[in-house]
């Protein structure tokens, strides 16, 4: 596992409140210590974390949620990323990033993990990252976009400045009219904590004993039918010089109605004779798209593919997400970040 993978499951271990068998939570913890000198390494020798960092932070609030220390040199590559702004990604938002950065940066202060000194420069991190957020914030109320916007609320959560920031209460309405948008388990449980007025911090101070097992198992309904079908202009780009001719595809695919863009894809994949090839990886938060017509995204070559609707507008939605409309031109676009 990655080391944010790896991060996740241990918060929601930890949050489970499992029963008092420390030995295989210490090995997992040990390997999570692992992982994260493996990204720290890597951020040492390129620059930047070998996975992102989005999970080295990850990795470092759970730790702390754990209560065990992290060696100053890993705080500080965290802290020089945010100072310079080197936390995003091209064509995306750095917002959630730089909240679960602010949520380990405010458990390390909170539970006295780090020395006075340290303290300070992390309390001071931590609060220019939540004024930028309230700069960001757009219209619609959301800080970034809609599956950012729970880390952000978190951050206020958090930093109890829920009640002197106006920016809460505006994101907070409009994660309630949209959470239609959490589909998965993944990005259920960063909303989940913020609905309840809590973060991933309160993970640390839980007392189990006092907690209710409330948890009783759903069934989720499926999807109702949609009749009639949809046709989508589906694109794939790719930069020069890598790819000269840089539009490597265009053609209408015909789906039914209300499919998601991965039946959209499977779709253009299963018409000939354009010979559309796809290939997808699991991720906690649902099929992350791997490979168009043969080119890979590489973590190492920082390159992933990017989800757009024509001209330009980067979807907030994964491919297992997102249901184009009829005569919609989807772009996938292969992109630096």
């Amino acid at each position: 596992p990655e080391t944010g993978r790896l991060a996740l499951y241990l918060l929601g271990l930890r949050a489970t409140c499992p029963p008092p068998e420390p030995s295989p939570q210490r090995s997992l913890v040990t390997w999570l210590k692992y992982y994260l000198e493996e990204d720290w390494a890597g951020s040492r020798r390129h620059g930047h974390p070998l996975t992102s960092y989005y999970q080295y932070s990850l990795g470092v609030l759970a730790l702390c949620v754990y209560h065990k220390r992290v060696r100053e040199e890993v705080i500080r590559r965290l802290l020089v990323a945010q100072h310079h702004g080197t936390m995003g990604h091209a064509g995306g938002s750095a917002v959630d990033t730089e909240a679960v950065a602010a949520l380990a940066f405010a458990c390390l202060e909170r539970e006295r993990l780090v020395g006075a000194g340290l303290a300070e420069e992390l309390r001071a991190a931590t609060r220019g990252a939540r004024r930028r957020m309230a700069e960001v914030q757009g219209e619609d109320g959301f800080i970034g976009n809609v599956y950012s916007t729970p880390w952000a609320l978190q951050v206020f959560i958090a930093t109890n400045t829920c009640r002197t920031q106006p920016a809460y209460g505006r994101a907070m309405a409009a994660l309630l009219e949209h959470l239609d948008a959490f589909t998965t388990a993944a990005t259920m449980a960063q909303a989940l904590p913020a609905l309840h007025g809590r973060s991933y911090l309160d993970i640390a101070s839980m007392r189990c004993q006092e907690e209710l097992d409330t948890l009783t198992p759903m069934s989720p309904e499926p999807l109702p039918e949609v009749p009639g079908n949809v046709t989508v202009q589906l694109v794939v780009e790719c930069p020069e010089p890598r790819c000269p001719q840089r539009r490597l595809y265009n053609q209408p695919v015909p789906a039914p109605a209300g499919a998601s863009l991965l039946d959209v894809l499977r779709a253009a994949a299963a018409q000939g004779p354009h010979n559309f090839t796809f290939d997808t990886q699991e991720t906690p938060q649902g099929p992350f798209l791997l490979r168009v017509l043969g080119l890979e995204a590489r973590q190492r070559d920082r390159t992933y593919w990017q989800l757009l609707t024509a001209p330009n507008t980067s979807l907030d939605m994964g491919v297992a997400d997102y249901r184009p409309r009829d005569g919609e031109t989807i772009i996938l676009r292969l992109s630096e970040w």
